[in-house]
């Protein structure tokens, strides 16, 4: 298996989830998932019953780098609740361990097609920009814990930041726009860890994994895709001051709905 030849395919992928999280805010793996299990089962060297799970661990690990970027600049403008991120961190991090352990087991089939509901869920929700009104308060630590870890679980089932459940539960509990999504962007890269941890654990003695790869993690294509996602996310969030970013929304959540439907195609094909 040749890398270098299918370095250009990480890379213009990586410059185009990190454009369209920097404008409109959305976790890169809603894209890289489904695009990389194409990638991958192009490539060849990967077994085929284990691209969808290769997809889902590099994705999430590529989350970690996103993650650690927001963090820093939302940070900087003090939207980020730490008490709440202190009490849903430890949810979250047993959440994503489970959600790992349980994607390792699933056949890849049944995992397609999970994905593509929920995808196309958030897409739906994109494209009506729906958003909870504010109606009642934080719950207390329990409740928190509770929700941190249904967040970390389905987050790492479908390789997401966790950000289109952590930013309306938060806004649904009173928290104002600007530090839900600061405070989201703090609990994503936990999130990212644990997640990304569990998809090296439960991939590190499969058989027939290509070289490079540690776990369900592929190394060489996740450098790529980290640095062209992260020159293109600050511009990406640049331009969302200046385009109509509703049509793009839009145009981007039918986008959502056709990679799935791909991804789900692609793995009955196989």
């Amino acid at each position: 298996m040749e890398f270098v030849p299918w370095a250009l395919a990480y890379l213009a992928l990586g410059a185009f989830a990190g454009l369209f999280a920097g404008l409109l805010g959305i976790g890169g793996g809603v894209v890289m998932v489904p695009v990389l299990a194409s990638i991958f089962a192009a490539q060849g060297g990967f077994p085929p019953g284990e691209v969808l799970h290769m997809a889902l661990g590099t994705s999430m690990a590529a989350i970690i780098f996103t993650a650690s970027a927001s963090l820093r600049a939302h940070h900087a403008h003090g939207a980020v609740l730490w008490r709440v991120v202190a009490k849903i961190t430890p949810g979250v991090l047993l959440g994503t361990g489970v959600g790992a352990m349980v994607a390792a087991r699933i056949p890849a089939v049944p995992l397609a097609i999970f994905f593509a509901v929920f995808v196309s869920l958030v897409a739906l929700q994109m494209a009506l920009n729906l958003k909870p009104k504010a109606e009642r308060d934080l719950p207390g630590t329990p409740g928190i814990l509770s929700v941190g870890f249904g967040i970390g679980v389905l987050s790492a089932l479908v390789a997401i930041g966790g950000g289109s459940m952590t930013v309306p539960f938060l806004t649904w509990c009173n928290v104002r726009v600007q530090r839900a999504i600061g405070t989201s962007a703090a609990v994503g890269l936990p999130m990212a860890l644990g997640g990304t941890a569990g998809y090296i654990f439960n991939g590190w003695h499969h058989p027939g994994l290509p070289a490079g790869s540690i776990g369900y993690v592929y190394l060489p294509g996740l450098a790529v895709l980290v640095l062209s996602s992260m020159v293109m996310a600050p511009r990406g969030a640049r331009m969302a001051h200046r385009m109509p970013v509703e049509t793009l929304r839009k145009i981007f959540a039918g986008l959502l709905v056709v990679l799935a439907a791909k991804l789900v195609w692609g793995v009955m094909a196989v």
